[in-house]
């Protein structure tokens, strides 16, 4: 690669650009901002310490379907915060690896009834164990009897940004 680009001065002269190491005041102040920041850590995170193949929003399913056998897709999709067309997407990929069924439901032949195969169940067994433990590394700045409160704080803000999402407009809006 060849040298950085070179500013010219107002005499001619060139400098170098300078170096940026830290985000702008305002950036560091906006909430997004920091979530952003969060998310993108913790995805790659996921990536390394987890499973490099199986996402976030799939161990979330998987977790769901253990949690409420034989509900249908829909019902869970808000149990994980998905919208129901990712939802659809993320238990196709699923039901292709041989995580998951979904079955016709034998009330309404529209709603899918999802259920666990032996490997999937094999697999959350596994990516339950290396996420436990990816938790208790993100946690380990904050004492231990304060990790539930921000697990809990965390989730409260999640619920409030969902509903702010939600709306047509903003206070002060006009």
């Amino acid at each position: 690669m060849g040298e950085p680009l070179r500013r010219e001065t107002d005499r001619g002269e060139h400098r170098r650009p300078a170096v940026v190491t830290a985000p702008p005041a305002d950036l560091v102040a906006a909430p997004g901002y920091g979530a952003r920041r969060m998310y993108q850590a913790y995805l790659a995170a996921w990536s390394r310490h987890v499973d490099p193949v199986l996402t976030g929003p799939q161990f979330a399913v998987l977790s769901a379907i253990r949690a409420y056998p034989e509900s249908d897709q829909s019902s869970l999709a808000g149990a994980v915060a998905l919208d129901t067309s990712t939802m659809a997407d993320v238990c196709r990929r699923m039901e292709r690896r041989g995580l998951i069924e979904r079955t016709e439901s034998p009330r309404d032949a529209r709603r899918k009834i999802l259920s666990l195969t032996d490997d999937g169940a094999a697999a959350l067994t596994e990516v339950t164990r290396r996420t436990r433990r990816l938790d208790a590394e993100l946690l380990a700045a904050v004492p231990q009897d304060r990790r539930s409160e921000i697990a809990g704080l965390l989730n409260t803000l999640g619920a409030h940004w969902e509903a702010v999402a939600e709306r047509t407009s903003l206070p002060g809006d006009d």
